[in-house]
């Protein structure tokens, strides 16, 4: 090939055509190896070929092995399996990083503070803590403290009878109620 590019020689073939002269065809090459950059001489030339590697070939691999022949396209599952399993094993490569969203256990349930479960209604509703017990017995004490006639500096006058026992609790008791209800069908409110 000259050193004329590609334009050069398409100007002068078509040139030669326009005038008449028979044109030359153009010299076909065999076309080239793809050359890369950097490649050693030694991988040129057709590699020996090496028997394929065994389960007993990967059983016997060390972190500090070389695996590339074992994840090559022809090696059988299990052995490319069998080797994986061996490189990953190896600390270097175990290691999670810590970014991984789902990383924790969730089910293990994070335990509720004290002081926040305190302030839960339903605690106090199932009585998980004697704080109300606590409360009922010292105003009990306070009660007998009062009631008791020997450091009573003040005459008291004699408690009324209630239908209500004295233990109930005051919320819970039925209050009478005298405002009207509510009108039915067919009848006027007043």
């Amino acid at each position: 090939m000259s050193d004329d590019g590609f334009f050069s020689r398409w100007s002068k073939r078509k040139q030669e055509v326009k005038a008449g002269r028979e044109v030359e065809p153009e010299p076909t090459a065999p076309p080239a190896a793809p050359v890369v950059a950097n490649a050693p001489i030694a991988e040129e030339l057709p590699a020996p070929a090496e028997p394929l590697p065994t389960l007993d070939d990967a059983q016997a691999l060390t972190p500090e092995s070389d695996f590339r022949r074992f994840v090559a396209g022809d090696v059988p599952h299990d052995v490319r399996n069998t080797a994986l399993k061996k490189l990953f094993a190896d600390p270097r490569f175990n290691v999670q990083d810590g970014l991984d969203v789902y990383i924790d256990d969730y089910s293990k349930p994070d335990p509720i503070p004290p002081a926040m479960l305190r302030q839960l209604a339903s605690a106090q509703f199932l009585d998980l803590f004697d704080e109300k017990k606590k409360k009922e017995q010292e105003d009990e004490e306070g009660r007998e403290a009062a009631d008791d006639p020997t450091d009573q500096s003040v005459a008291q006058s004699p408690q009324a009878e209630t239908a209500v026992p004295p233990d109930a609790d005051p919320d819970l008791r039925l209050q009478q109620d005298d405002a009207p209800g509510p009108a039915g069908p067919g009848e006027r409110p007043e």
